[in-house]
């Protein structure tokens, strides 16, 4: 049974009817869901935020999709946003499996089934959601299309730290430490710590001040860096991903040309072998381009919108055939 959640409604700028909702995973942890109805929806928008993210930060983005005719949902992730914390110190972002995101997919997906969120499903997700995304993809989620930007499907560290990554990462999960925050990343929010000319977000002040507002107003929406465990599990989960072929089903990604968080190979080689699938260069683009400046955001959000649209008239053309 869903019960009401608190949602910020103010501070997301999200449609006026938004509602929250908290549902249950099969492992009892208690995650929160937002609920954005379109008047005359064309279908529904299953939204899967990244690492640190939480459903506020996509009201801007729910608003859009809304106005264009489709409902949203949006997802706090376990471990983030106001979902359960899984530390003592729940500044950390942490996870015991990577496979434990998709006990909150199965989650999510019974919820909008209850709500009756009207069909065609469609899939839009950015950054760690990406990842979770695509593995939900590989193991049945029934979308009609799916959309990625910035997607985690690899995490950019260099040839020469990368080593080191796995094994400080692995003997840290396995030894007692997977709990403490990686090396290099700091338990406060990003957008609190790092300077809008140092960060590797937006290049939009307006947005990054969006962003940075709705931490310092409601500080239990923050998260800090990594834990080793988090760190270890995304680095398996990401190589056995590459690892596997496309999904069946119309793909549109994102990518910024000046995307520094994520591997940006794993992206390129991905949607080339991805059949009907395209890759979308944001020129000058940074990690977030749904937190862009608004003729970027406003660009973006028009594919997307006619991505679904043009999904669900092969579909409707592939009926009457």
């Amino acid at each position: 049974m869903l019960e009401e959640a608190p949602f910020h409604a103010a501070l997301a700028e999200a449609p006026p009817e938004t509602r929250a909702v908290w549902a249950r995973t099969d492992d009892g942890k208690r995650i929160r869901l937002a609920i954005a109805e379109a008047e005359s929806p064309e279908g529904t928008v299953l939204l899967f935020p990244g690492r640190t993210e939480y459903v506020e930060k996509y009201g801007r983005t729910a608003a859009d999709l809304t106005a264009a005719g489709f409902s949203v949902m949006a997802v706090d992730w376990r471990g983030q946003g106001l979902s359960d914390r899984l530390l003592p110190d729940a500044r950390t972002g942490h996870v015991d499996l990577f496979a434990d995101y998709q006990r909150d997919v199965a989650a999510a997906v019974a919820a909008a089934e209850e709500l009756g969120l009207p069909r065609p499903w469609h899939l839009l997700a950015h950054s760690m959601g990406g990842c979770i995304g695509l593995r939900a993809l590989t193991e049945g989620l029934e979308v009609a299309s799916a959309v990625f930007t910035g997607p985690m499907w690899g995490i950019s560290i260099s040839t020469a730290m990368r080593p080191a990554a796995w094994a400080l990462s692995w003997s840290g999960a396995r030894f007692g430490l997977g709990h403490l925050t990686a090396p290099g990343t700091k338990p406060e929010s990003y957008v609190v710590t790092e300077s809008f000319e140092s960060n590797l977000l937006t290049r939009d002040t307006e947005m990054y001040a969006y962003m940075r507002r709705q931490v310092t107003e409601v500080p239990e929406l923050a998260l800090g860096g990594p834990s080793l465990r988090w760190l270890n599990e995304a680095l398996v989960e990401c190589r056995e991903l590459a690892q596997l072929p496309a999904p069946d089903l119309p793909c549109l990604t994102f990518l910024g040309t000046n995307e520094r968080i994520v591997d940006t190979a794993r992206i390129e080689t991905r949607m080339a072998r991805w059949p009907g699938g395209r890759l979308v260069h944001v020129d000058g683009g940074e990690h977030e381009v749904l937190m862009d400046d608004p003729k970027t955001r406003a660009e973006v959000l028009s594919e997307i919108v006619a991505h679904f649209r043009g999904t669900q008239h092969r579909d409707e053309e592939a009926a009457r055939a």
